[in-house]
């Protein structure tokens, strides 16, 4: 069904706009960088008030698996309020609620769906994420939590205090494997590997500080914190860390869910069956609906012990019910992964000549491009670490080294985690292969004009020695990324809107690309928001005044067209 037009020249539009910026909270967010008034939307189109339309890659923050006004959500909504049954129950049983269960638990990971309890909560993730840390501690009689860095939980006191940069009594951080900046400098499986190691000590360290943890919450793909998937193998350790210590694991689903990463749970890729699964956004359809789901043994916690007026919410429910039926029975999870390889795969070919874009990431419809500033070279991480690593070494060497090692520190943790080739690791974590030689867009961004010289896509002898197994410079790591550039990625958000593209930001800066299209989205329409975006990152980049590789942007090349010969992705 076509949108139909909408006239306004414009004045009405800002006339609204007006009235939020007076009458609003200064706390809202998506507002201030997406100056839209929509008024229609079907699908992946949103129309606002002015007759502008948009591709929608934020999808109500991943909320809207169907798109905007699917046919079967609003069959179902139509049919209870047709049928004059109560919109709002409390926790009562109804047929709607009945019907709902049956269709959640139909799709969930079978060793969690036998014997599985479920507790409806008030409409917002964050509610059932407060939900999950009262289960576990009743039920442990503990009162520790393990949590990571990065992670995104709600901004409810709990869920505010298992997120990361928050500072709480009673939870412990612990780093997520995030293998272009690797916490512990090395990244990919080794990266994976500590992550789990430093996991593993603390907790069986009797004087490590850690309170007795009640559970662990982890995000299959951290979302809000830059869109990092976790290693597969990484998962199924924690739940072995988790499991051999009586410590439920509890799998935060709320942006991960209903088949956004390309498979129906995110969990499912790894195999990993947790204690206890947060859910919310997709599965009321586009309405409010929050649940958690566990384990039986954990059903111990009294009546009352969370509670919430909105949680018999029948229009989300029928809504929900008709959405997880059609993602199952159309197979838009497998879809998702198929269309969400193929728009990673172009994207890096995208990249591979522009070292403003440090990574290219993501795993289903979840897709994410860290912006960096690639002129300012690496990290101040990165520079402590050469200085402590090289010594003196790097002096004996000369300028050249120096100007070597200095394109040799670059992001190498290249993860494609969609399985290209490369070998899988026992972390799960399919890598493509690099010869020593080799460079990735940043190193080469920092090669270009150095004294070691070389052809484009060659390091210097000196550099080749530090990529090559650390002689002379041991300790030196390859994994330093440029600083990130949340200004270039504020830009490109808003010549995506220009462009009639909506994406969000994300990100430990807000300087990663988020893209969340509906799981509906046509081939027509990936290849309308590849191009709208490409032609916006040229754009933003061209405006801040930097360059690719060659030094000018391509113009004759198509905007996916691999800017050199010989690139890897």
């Amino acid at each position: 069904m076509a949108l139909s037009a909408v006239s306004d020249d414009g004045g009405a539009t800002q006339g609204i706009l007006r009235r939020q910026a007076l009458r609003e909270s200064a706390a809202r967010t998506y507002a201030r960088a997406l100056p839209i008034v929509p008024v229609r939307a079907r699908g992946m189109t949103i129309e606002g008030a002015d007759g502008r339309r948009y591709l929608d890659c934020l999808s109500g923050a991943g909320a809207l698996a169907l798109g905007h006004n699917h046919p079967v959500v609003l069959e179902a909504i139509r049919a209870v309020l047709d049928s004059e049954a109560p919109l709002q129950v409390l926790d009562l049983a109804t047929p709607v609620k009945d019907a709902f269960t049956d269709e959640l638990f139909a799709t969930l990971p079978p060793g969690l769906a036998a014997g599985a309890r479920v507790q409806f909560c008030g409409p917002a993730g964050t509610d059932a994420v407060e939900a999950a840390l009262t289960l576990v501690r009743i039920a442990t009689g503990r009162d520790g939590l393990l949590a990571f860095s990065g992670a995104y939980h709600g901004m409810t006191a709990g869920a505010l205090a298992a997120s990361g940069g928050a500072s709480a009594a009673g939870v412990t951080r612990l780093p997520f494997p995030y293998g272009y900046r690797c916490p512990f400098g090395v990244g990919g499986e080794r990266g994976a590997e500590l992550s789990a190691r430093w996991a593993e000590k603390l907790l069986d360290d009797p004087k490590g500080g850690a309170p007795d943890p009640a559970g662990m919450i982890l995000e299959p793909v951290q979302g809000e914190g830059g869109v990092i998937p976790a290693p597969d193998g990484w998962l199924r350790r924690m739940r072995e860390i988790t499991e051999a210590r009586s410590i439920p694991l509890i799998a935060d689903e709320v942006q991960t869910g209903v088949g956004r990463t390309g498979a129906f749970w995110a969990v499912d890729h790894s195999g990993t069956v947790p204690d206890v699964m947060v859910l919310s956004k997709a599965i009321g359809g586009g309405l409010p609906l929050a649940v958690v789901v566990y384990r039986e043994e954990l059903d111990v916690w009294p009546p009352g012990a969370h509670a919430g007026t909105f949680r018999g919410n029948q229009l989300a429910m029928a809504a929900g019910t008709a959405t997880l039926a059609y993602v199952r029975v159309n197979h838009l999870a497998q879809r998702a992964a198929v269309v969400g390889r193929r728009m990673l795969e172009r994207l890096r070919r995208f990249a591979a000549g522009r070292p403003q874009i440090g990574e290219v990431r993501g795993r289903g419809l979840m897709i994410g491009l860290e912006l960096v500033a690639p002129e300012a070279g690496p990290t101040a991480e990165a520079g402590a670490i050469a200085e402590a690593g090289v010594g003196a070494e790097a002096g004996q060497a000369g300028s050249a080294a120096r100007v070597g090692l200095a394109a040799a520190l670059g992001p190498v943790a290249y993860a494609d985690w969609e399985g290209a080739p490369g070998g899988t690791s026992p972390y799960g974590e399919s890598t493509i292969e690099m010869a020593p030689d080799e460079v990735t867009p940043c190193e080469g961004a920092w090669l270009t004009g150095t004294e070691g010289g070389g052809a484009r896509g060659t390091l210097s002898e000196d550099a080749r020695q530090v990529l090559g197994g650390g002689a002379p410079y041991p300790g030196v790591t390859r994994t330093a990324a440029p600083p990130a550039d949340p200004a270039l990625a504020a830009a490109v958000q808003q010549e995506c809107l220009r462009r009639g593209l909506i994406v969000e930001l994300g990100g430990r800066h807000d300087a990663v690309i988020r893209l969340l299209p509906p799981l509906t989205i046509t081939d027509e329409q990936t290849e309308a928001v590849l191009d709208r975006l490409a032609d916006a990152l040229d754009a933003a980049i061209r405006t801040s005044g930097t360059r690719s590789r060659s030094g000018e942007l391509p113009t004759a090349a198509g905007p996916f067209a691999p800017p050199f010969a010989g690139n890897r992705h």
